[in-house]
């Protein structure tokens, strides 16, 4: 993982995140569900949270961002939403160290774990979870509510 920085995303990087964010949801086959803007992201920011991973130009070339959350049975968690690695920097490190950096802020804001979801056709994705511990249910499925404003 040379000449890679990881830092927490701050305003500037939200114009170049919103790019990612599409270019994820692409690699997902859902670009449709991507609605977010800079402008919200931007009215929203106090709810924002994670960490850039920034190639030797100081373009973002991954990220993960998170929030805190509680679940009833476990209690203070941390939410990993996205992780997102740039195809042409797959399979060296980056992904593994924007998780170590997001298990590290968890274990400092006193959470009492880290949840997360991977699509059931990712299997490098489910490999690479597992690999890191992660114990993956495979019972739950996604609910969401989009509101209309």
């Amino acid at each position: 993982m040379h000449d890679v920085i990881l830092e927490s995303i701050r305003e500037g990087d939200f114009e170049e995140l919103c790019s990612l964010f599409l270019e994820f949801a692409t690699f997902e086959k859902l670009p449709e569900r991507m609605i977010n803007t800079v402008e919200k992201m931007k009215s929203e920011k106090e709810y924002f949270q994670g960490f850039v991973a920034r190639g030797g130009g100081k373009k973002i070339i991954g990220y993960v961002t998170f929030f805190h959350a509680y679940y009833t049975w476990t209690g203070k968690s941390l939410y990993m939403d996205d992780l997102y690695v740039r195809e042409e920097f797959r399979g060296k490190g980056i992904g593994s160290e924007l998780v170590k950096e997001v298990i590290s802020y968890a274990k400092k804001s006193g959470c009492n774990g880290l949840r997360w979801q991977v699509s059931n056709w990712n299997t490098h994705a489910i490999n690479f979870y597992e690999n890191l511990g992660a114990k993956i249910n495979k019972i739950e499925m996604n609910c969401d509510l989009i509101f209309d404003k």
